[in-house]
């Protein structure tokens, strides 16, 4: 039987958790962590991730990844890390399950026409669109909207890459060039969530889980829909040296058993490495609290420098041969040419919106206007983005 760990100091302690923005009574049966899991896999947002696009659009198949699998997948993978570096599980997993929560329908094809729309209106970002989605657009409470999550999910959610900010509020990294989405900043005068700081060890485990599911499911489903074969990615470092194992063990096992078993073999391989690396720089780091690895100079999750460049070149062939495969960028491209003309006719058109949207416009300016538009648009399912293209235009694409 398998003894639980005792969580680790520096993990986030649900007893001392910072609390949520509205107060509410504890519950006698769940942690604060476990009820935003719970509150987060009830959501409508939760729900639509069965028909958002991964890579695939739903009509090319029924067994290619959408936006909720991967997130099932996710949410696996964090819990796997936490529970192996002692941390909170519920918290690692509630942050698996909302960190897609933000994405429009299609994919990045749709975020990309979604910023392109809200150009001069700030912009539009999946992550501080994750964070409206979760303290402003889900309204399943009667005295607040949101889901009014603990502060730590809600840091974790934001910073899972790392501060947005220094110290003295310049914006890093991505965030340079145009400054911290207004979704985030509006919400930080209410809440502070230390944008300077690094999150959790917690939140980033959660993010490394997300790139070890998609790195790996994104080939299972390029093989499946025949965009590279098993041999491509042989000519990839570490996918190669997994491959030429399998083969030399089972040198007659069938094509299909032995995607399973690299897909397999390439996750526990990521996860051991995460594992064994982030230990080592907690080590060094020797933190007593959350709170000292949120201080500390740079992250504490990772893999170790030689798994990081293989990691970094299986991205590369993801990259090439699947993300920009003329296939691909095909149907994404008119998928990209939906969502634009959407909020374009919404725009020009408000009473096409929903009754319900209709009032949330009432009184806006054109900055609001723009992204409650985008807010409507963000929320669709492909299926009902590309419904809603065909009851307003003439001529709708098949995405095949």
């Amino acid at each position: 039987m398998i003894v639980p760990h005792a969580r680790a100091p520096y993990a986030c302690d649900p007893e001392q958790s910072r609390g949520r923005l509205h107060p509410e009574p504890a519950s006698r049966a769940r942690s604060p962590f476990r009820r935003d899991c719970d509150r987060i896999i009830h959501t409508t947002a939760f729900r639509r991730l069965k028909h958002k696009t991964q890579v695939f659009v739903f009509d090319e198949g029924d067994h290619y990844r959408t936006r909720l699998t991967h997130t099932l997948e996710v949410a696996q993978v964090a819990r796997a890390l936490a529970r192996s570096l002692a941390l909170d599980e519920d918290l690692a997993e509630a942050l698996a399950l909302a960190h897609d929560l933000g994405h429009p329908p299609f994919g990045h094809a749709g975020e990309r026409a979604l910023e392109e729309c809200l150009r001069g209106f700030g912009g539009f970002d999946h992550n501080a669109q994750t964070l409206r989605v979760v303290t402003a657009l889900e309204r399943r409470y009667p005295t607040f909207d949101g889901l009014n999550l603990t502060w730590e999910t809600l840091e974790g959610l934001v910073k899972h890459n790392g501060p947005l900010t220094d110290r003295a509020g310049n914006p890093l990294e991505r965030y340079r060039a145009y400054g911290v989405p207004e979704t985030i900043r509006e919400y930080v005068r209410q809440q502070d969530l230390q944008l300077w700081s690094f999150p959790s060890v917690e939140a980033q485990v959660a993010a490394f889980a997300d790139d070890i599911a998609y790195d790996a499911h994104d080939i299972d489903d390029g093989l499946r829909a025949e965009l590279f074969a098993l041999d491509d990615i042989a000519t990839v470092t570490l996918p190669g040296r997994i491959l030429a194992d399998i083969r030399a063990a089972f040198p007659t096992l069938d094509p299909s058993r032995a995607v399973h078993e690299f897909i397999r073999r390439l996750i526990g391989l990521l996860i051991e490495d995460l594992v064994v690396e982030t230990k080592r720089r907690l080590a060094a780091l020797a933190p007593a609290s959350a709170d000292d690895v949120r201080t500390a100079p740079s992250g504490v999750a990772g893999f170790s420098p030689a798994i990081a460049e293989a990691e970094r070149s299986i991205k590369s062939f993801l990259e090439t041969r699947m993300y920009r495969h003329a296939r691909v960028q095909r149907v994404m491209n008119e998928a990209a040419g939906v969502v634009r003309d959407l909020f374009g006719r919404y725009t020009a058109h408000p009473g096409d919106l929903p009754a319900e949207w209709q009032e949330r416009l009432a009184g806006a300016d054109g900055a609001a206007r723009a992204r409650r538009t985008a807010d409507f648009i963000a929320g669709m399912t492909d299926r009902f983005a590309l419904a809603e293209h065909a009851r307003l235009f003439d001529s709708t694409p098949e995405l095949r």
